[in-house]
């Protein structure tokens, strides 16, 4: 397994980084065999493993913890913070409130003292990011938390993040943690460039765009309504123009002797600004079927034959559960009031 550093944080990563999200009620609820994958992953030289304190509504960073038993010391161990954690209006979010709450529990599920990189899991638009650094700052200072990152930040965020941890002396979002794969190229437009000028780790989640680039979805194949994947992600699983391009990939990687699977972790990682590629395996078959293509190395002819078909910088459509900014989301975000009104005065009269 190929080590790389984890940006300047002086700490070195595995290529591939063990994703857990599939450990538990939504995915695997057979404990013990989360964790023997888990011992898998490091025995086969992965030392990353990433989590969040909403996978499995909490009982993923207890699988997690369990596991880890007696390896701790040996494994460089993520987590996030940022989703909603129970009823009420402050159990989730970027607020120092919750930041410094939440860490706490995410610490005991995990039975660790310290965890190694802690990441804000989404964008929280209602908290300003100096309040957020500075808990994080005041963490990382306790020994709690050794350092920082962040998750799906728009590059401008990303930008205006350092820049106030620098004009306010506090800690630098080390990590971050973007969707990338051969099917969501958008972000080597800004986000990898920007992560690669301020010296940052880059985490990428999804590499196998959640389960399209394995091969086993096909055009003309309606997946299993019951399927995890259609639960999480309906509209990317059956995206035309996604399906299309796997068909051309296939081949392609058929061509050059190679599961689809390890030519898209291929991919991931052979970007200059990518760490680490992170699998979500739900079985042990599907972990040693990733492992397997590790330390598969694409060659120039290959990749440009991937830009053909994908071009760079290239979003086909972005997956379901992907973060969406707030001015995509809401319409008053993107239209003057007065506009708005006039439009639904003019449209009330013309329906007169």
């Amino acid at each position: 397994m190929r080590m790389r550093p984890l940006g300047r944080t002086g700490v070195q990563v595995s290529s591939l980084c063990l994703g857990t999200m599939m450990f538990g009620p939504v995915g695997n609820p057979d404990h013990d065999e989360c964790a023997r994958m888990i011992h898998r992953a490091l025995d086969a030289g992965i030392n990353m493993i990433d989590t969040a304190d909403v996978y499995g509504f909490s009982e993923t960073e207890e699988i997690v913890g369990k596991a880890l038993k007696g390896r701790r010391d040996d494994v460089v161990l993520a987590t996030k913070v940022n989703g909603r954690m129970g009823e009420g209006p402050n159990r989730s979010g970027n607020s120092r409130r919750w930041i410094i709450a939440e860490v706490e529990q995410s610490l005991r599920r995990l039975g660790t003292d310290y965890i190694d990189l802690y990441q804000v899991h989404h964008p929280d638009p209602e908290t300003d990011i100096e309040e957020a650094l500075s808990a994080l700052t005041d963490l990382v200072r306790s020994g709690k938390v050794r350092s920082i990152g962040c998750s799906s930040l728009p590059a401008s965020e990303i930008v205006e993040a350092h820049w106030v941890s620098e004009r306010r002396g506090l800690e630098r979002f080390r990590s971050e943690q973007p969707q990338y794969s051969i099917l969501d190229r958008a972000v080597e437009r800004e986000v990898l460039p920007v992560c690669r000028r301020y010296g940052m780790g880059v985490l990428a989640w999804s590499p196998l765009a959640g389960g399209l680039l394995t091969g086993r979805y096909r055009k003309g194949h309606t997946p299993d309504a019951n399927s995890p994947r259609m639960h999480w992600v309906p509209k990317h699983m059956t995206d035309a123009r996604k399906l299309d391009a796997v068909e051309r990939l296939i081949p392609l990687a058929a061509a050059a002797g190679l599961p689809l699977a390890h030519l898209a972790l291929a991919f991931t990682v052979t970007h200059p600004a990518v760490t680490s590629a992170i699998i979500g395996p739900r079985t042990m078959a599907q972990l040693d079927d990733l492992l397997a293509g590790a330390d598969t190395v694409l060659g120039g002819d290959l990749l440009d034959r991937i830009d053909e078909i994908v071009p760079p910088g290239t979003e086909i459509a972005p997956m379901d559960v992907a973060y969406r900014p707030p001015a995509l989301v809401r319409p008053e975000l993107r239209r003057r009031a007065e506009d708005m009104a006039g439009t639904f005065k003019t449209a009330a009269a013309g329906s007169a």
